[in-house]
């Protein structure tokens, strides 16, 4: 089996991975939602799917169409951070338990997670995305896909993402409603 079809079969592994997260995510935003959850900024989520896919996309595109070798120095390493990023995520996922999804929703009256990974930082699980999204395409050389996915998911998370979220979360553990957005 060729280096590329081998990095296709990772990218397969991400992808299923992905279709697994996509049923465990739908599952609990529908358990929040029936908790009395309420959404925070909804209307960026496709841009996310979006962003994600062309993620996927670029990383089997780019090595045939720009002729990228695989380069162990580079591949192995940046392998190794794909295995560990999607360790992080499910260890978020293990944590947040039914909380966790794709979505913001919090239910009022209910703090921030503050255990297992959330413990040492305030979003891991987007830790988890800014590495594989750098990693997962300079496994075999696709430095344009790692960039692009890189600075557009990096501006989405800081601009709109993380604030929304962390609006959500203080407005969750208010006793004075903020207003959603």
């Amino acid at each position: 089996m060729s280096g590329y079809a081998l990095y296709a079969v990772l990218v397969g592994a991400v992808v299923i991975q992905r279709l697994v997260e996509v049923a465990v995510s739908r599952r609990n935003a529908a358990w929040t939602l029936r908790q009395g959850g309420v959404e925070f900024g909804g209307r960026h989520f496709p841009l996310l799917v979006v962003l994600h896919v062309g993620l996927l996309a670029g990383c089997l595109g780019e090595p045939v169409l720009a002729d990228r070798p695989f380069i162990p120095l580079l591949g192995w390493p940046m392998f190794g951070l794909v295995v560990a990023a999607g360790a992080l995520r499910w260890w978020c996922v293990a944590t947040l338990g039914r909380r966790w999804n794709h979505r913001i929703i919090v239910v009022p009256g209910r703090a921030p997670v503050a255990r297992g990974s959330y413990r040492y930082l305030r979003h891991p699980n987007y830790l988890a995305v800014v590495v594989e999204g750098l990693a997962l395409p300079l496994v075999h050389s696709a430095w344009i896909t790692a960039t692009a996915f890189t600075l557009v998911n990096l501006a989405v998370l800081l601009l709109i993402r993380i604030p929304r979220e962390e609006h959500a979360l203080t407005w969750a553990a208010s006793a004075e409603r903020l207003a959603p957005r």
